[in-house]
């Protein structure tokens, strides 16, 4: 049990001291305007570096990375069928895709699905 304390007690030490080193060594010693500034051949930018985003793009995007995931959580039910219940495995296949179908349902009737606005 004290080794274990006094380990703990070690490496929490080195992490702290290895956090505190490397915070004053990524400190800049000044800021310049033109360091700071997007570079453009030499020249200052004629228009602002940040362009547009579309947030209908990003809505469409996150829906389809949590779908995707969902899926990816489907495949390891294949594996189960053989060591469960016939009648076990779909009722759990069958509340999961129910939950995934009212999901696309509310994001379907909020509107984010529509593309052309």
């Amino acid at each position: 049990m004290f080794i274990t304390i006094m380990g703990a007690l070690l490496i929490f030490t080195i992490s702290s001291a290895m956090m505190a080193i490397s915070s004053t060594l990524s400190k800049k010693s000044f800021t310049d305007r033109e360091k700071s500034s997007p570079f453009e051949c030499g020249f200052d930018p004629k228009s602002s570096p940040r362009l547009p985003f579309s947030l209908q793009f990003f809505l469409i995007a996150v829906i389809f990375l949590i779908f995707d995931v969902e899926i990816a959580l489907l495949i390891p039910l294949v594996s189960i069928l053989k060591m469960s219940k016939i009648f076990f495995f779909w009722g759990i296949a069958f509340f999961f895709i129910v939950v995934l179908l009212l999901g696309l349902y509310h994001e379907w009737n909020q509107g984010a699905l529509e593309w052309a606005t």
